[in-house]
């Protein structure tokens, strides 16, 4: 899947999720995604609709500060090669 069909997608699920807000999402980056989405249920919260697509590191950064910049939660960047972004 190419960067604008991922931004696409998560534009899609954000419509159709319950308040349809770009705040109430999380996005990151990372090169192990079921290490991570356990590392944030084990921290509390709501990972039920986790979403993760395997993306080249440059494309996925920058779909990351694009949807940081809408007002999703995260932090830029992990300091790592990161062959995936998620949301949840």
């Amino acid at each position: 899947m190419n960067k604008s069909d991922i931004i696409s997608e998560i534009e899609y699920r954000v419509s159709k999720s319950k308040n349809s807000d770009y705040t109430g999402c999380t996005i990151g980056i990372t090169d192990k995604p079921k290490t991570k989405k356990d590392k944030h249920a084990n921290d509390g919260k709501n990972v039920q609709y986790w979403k993760d697509w395997s993306v080249g590191e440059k494309d996925g950064l920058e779909i990351e500060e694009y949807f940081l910049a809408k007002g999703m939660k995260g932090d830029k960047g992990s300091g790592d090669y990161s062959g995936f972004v998620y949301i949840f």
